[in-house]
């Protein structure tokens, strides 16, 4: 359980700090590459939430409104990329 909430915390810091450390970049490439992988992150999250769920360390209910939020991050962050990466393909 210890291994898994950890887990679980280090890939939800690593969502923002790699949108934060993408727009330091200095070059929309290089920024949509710290967004695919904070998408990544929170796709570890969600499987983790996932099997926290089944597990029954977490509750149907709390894990439920946590990935609607993160389905939602993932919808944004997506939207996010894909402009990222039109805009560096025009320039």
């Amino acid at each position: 359980m210890y291994g898994l909430a950890q887990q679980m915390r280090r890939a939800a810091v690593s969502v923002p700090s790699n949108i934060a450390e993408g727009h330091g970049r200095l070059t929309d490439k290089s920024f949509a590459l710290f967004i695919s992988q904070a998408r990544g992150s929170l796709n570890e999250l969600e499987t983790q939430l996932e099997l926290a769920t089944q597990l029954g360390l977490a509750q149907i209910s709390q894990s439920a409104a946590a990935l609607q939020d993160i389905d939602e991050l993932a919808r944004m962050l997506k939207k996010f990329l894909t402009v990222l990466q039109n805009h560096a393909a025009q320039h």
